[in-house]
């Protein structure tokens, strides 16, 4: 398992803020055992739980004593500085001095977990201590347990460590994604409105560079051999041993001919090597004497253009985004990467937030056709059942999906899941490829050839479907649809899939519906996306994807996250409680954005 850190900085902490009554002479003595086995009882969750994108395990940094005012407040501030926090969690079982205590900080991003127990008012300093971050603008996630515990009780209930864990993620990420670059290969795919990518979204709300590179770079570096030779020759065998040719659908003048087709082989293989040079770098480039080019532009995520310029003329992009975006190579397992296809980067960035939450590959997709179960009996004869009884949506692209999405890595019980990289064994790696053809690329389409990965997800997964699109006047939004893969019979997939183009990867969807708004039916959903992508994530991530951005000041416009499951900063709560997702567009109204400037 290859885990080292592959993008320049370093990787982020959450620092561990005990918070004490500071009277001296008898309170403050009797809670520092307790007040400290708090911060070391989040520390040991976090750290016994969650890891960095690249498999290593997130670190805490707990203050050297508990805080009971100014001093030790400014003393916790400078460990941190010197440790690289951009995450704090505050615990306290007691009353605190509230303003004397606070994180204040304005950059770093701020929990309270105020011990839920009758011995000493924690609950009254959690409360004191949210009414004083909303009056200094410092948004702040309060979290209190819904049962009383004990004082010699040192668990965490199952509650905290939910909501401990879901602020944890959405904050890591937001520190990942600080001053790394998405990098543009090319520019507007076909007039698609994601592919427009506006820096000042990028920077204001996610604390990224855009960097720019024409498609032309491509090729400068393939004539010029800007690339590692031995790697080549490495991934252009690994190729021909486990990436399968698949059907060949192109009229007998488009289909090219082996010499052409091998000549394909090697060209996309360039491809993508030069593709995660352009985003990380290589130390080998610099080996060679390519010194600039092997720095890379320290890119957490990238899209490329291709259409129609790039594909009119040479093989497309299919293959390299598909393998880069997947949790392995030729080197065996390792960290996915984000690429998103037609550099759709308002795609793109979801993709980056599904990753980055969960560690785990994603999916590039249209959000292609609404089957509804009328229909698809109207056409195969069969009806739709179980989780597709309802309809179902056609997730299918010819670029960025991954190969993880096949669905034969297994979990314990055999179950099809995509697994985070260090978990993924060689026979799932193998059992992934196996899955997989290529069939040369649709030539009325893509002119210049090339390869589309083409395979069928296993049913049965929990996915999450997310989408940011940017509305003039209100600014970016996010859209969230928590769902299921399914499984149809293969004679009904066949024939539906066979009226669109059967070269591409598909994804069977059917969205969790809750009977209201836009979740009422399959065709509001469909119908209520507000672009025609969508980012697929393993798992039901759709709290931690409203967590997150609930930090960024990105609203949420659409999503079936239970309202239970809901987790924001305690101030969402003073722009309406009734109305919580309009009570979320005024407080990011009200916010604005997490970098905005002065």
């Amino acid at each position: 398992m290859a885990n080292t850190y592959r993008l320049k900085g370093q990787l982020p902490k959450i620092g561990i803020r005990p918070t004490i009554d500071g009277r001296r002479e008898g309170v403050r003595e009797s809670l520092e055992d307790q007040t400290m086995s708090m911060a070391k009882a989040v520390a040991e969750l976090i750290e016994g739980t969650l890891r960095h994108p690249n498999g290593e395990k997130v670190e805490c940094v707990i203050a050297d004593t508990t805080i009971g005012g100014v001093a030790e407040a400014s003393a916790c501030e400078a460990k941190f500085e010197k440790e690289n926090v951009d995450i704090s969690i505050t615990v306290t079982p007691c009353w605190c001095y509230g303003a004397e205590t606070l994180d204040l900080n304005p950059h770093r991003l701020k929990a309270i977990w105020g011990f839920n127990g009758t011995e000493r008012p924690g609950a009254v300093y959690l409360a004191s201590a949210a009414a004083a971050h909303a009056q200094a603008g410092l948004p702040v996630f309060s979290i209190y347990g819904k049962d009383v515990q004990d004082a010699d009780d040192r668990t965490i209930p199952s509650d905290v460590e939910t909501k401990i864990l879901t602020f944890a993620k959405a904050g890591l990420a937001v520190a990942h994604m600080r001053n790394k670059s998405y990098l543009s290969i090319g520019n507007v795919s076909m007039g698609i409105a994601g592919s427009i990518v506006d820096p000042h979204f990028f920077s204001d709300y996610l604390g990224m560079r855009t960097e720019y590179v024409d498609m032309i770079e491509i090729m400068r570096r393939i004539e010029l051999e800007i690339y590692d030779k031995d790697e080549y020759e490495k991934a252009l065998a690994w190729v021909k041993a486990n990436c399968k040719e698949g059907i060949e659908i192109n009229k007998p003048h488009l289909v090219k001919d082996a010499a052409g087709k091998e000549a394909d082989w090697e060209f996309v293989v360039k491809m993508t090597l030069i593709c995660r040079d352009l985003m990380v770098g290589n130390e080998k480039l610099a080996e060679k004497g390519f010194i600039e080019e092997s720095n890379g532009h320290n890119a957490i995520a990238a899209g490329f253009q291709g259409q129609r310029q790039w594909t009119d003329y040479k093989p497309n992009g299919d293959f390299m985004e598909a393998i880069l975006n997947s949790s392995f190579d030729w080197n065996g397992t390792r960290e996915a990467f984000v690429v998103a296809t037609e550099n759709d980067a308002l795609n793109g960035v979801p993709m980056l937030f599904g990753h980055l939450l969960t560690g785990r590959s994603q999916i590039f997709s249209d959000v292609r056709t609404y089957w509804s179960p009328e229909a698809v009996e109207r056409v195969t004869g069969h009806k739709l059942e179980g989780r597709a009884a309802n309809g179902i949506i056609h997730l299918i692209n010819s670029g960025a999906t991954t190969l993880d999405a096949t669905g034969k890595q297994k979990g314990a019980n055999g179950e099809p899941v995509m697994k985070q990289f260090w978990d993924i064994t060689d026979e799932e790696v193998k059992a992934c490829l196996d899955a997989t053809t290529w069939p040369s690329a649709n030539r009325e389409y893509f002119r210049g050839g090339g390869y589309s990965s083409c395979f069928l997800s296993e049913g049965g997964m929990p996915v999450t479907m997310s989408r940011v699109s940017m509305v003039k006047g209100l600014g970016p939004i996010l859209q969230i649809a928590e769902g299921y893969t399914v499984d149809l019979p293969a004679d009904v997939h066949d024939t539906l899939n066979k009226r669109t183009d059967q070269t591409w990867p598909t994804t069977w969807f059917a969205p969790i519906l809750t009977g209201e708004g836009a979740f009422k039916d399959v065709y509001s959903v469909m119908n209520e996306w507000a672009a025609n992508h969508g980012a697929i994530s393993y798992g039901h991530i759709g709290a931690d994807l409203i967590a997150l951005a609930s930090m960024l000041r990105i609203p949420v416009a659409m999503h079936n996250v239970s309202e239970e499951r809901i987790f924001r900063p305690k101030v969402w709560s003073a722009f309406g409680t009734k109305d919580m997702e309009g009570a979320d567009f005024r407080a990011c109204k009200n916010y604005g954005p997490l970098y905005k400037k002065a």
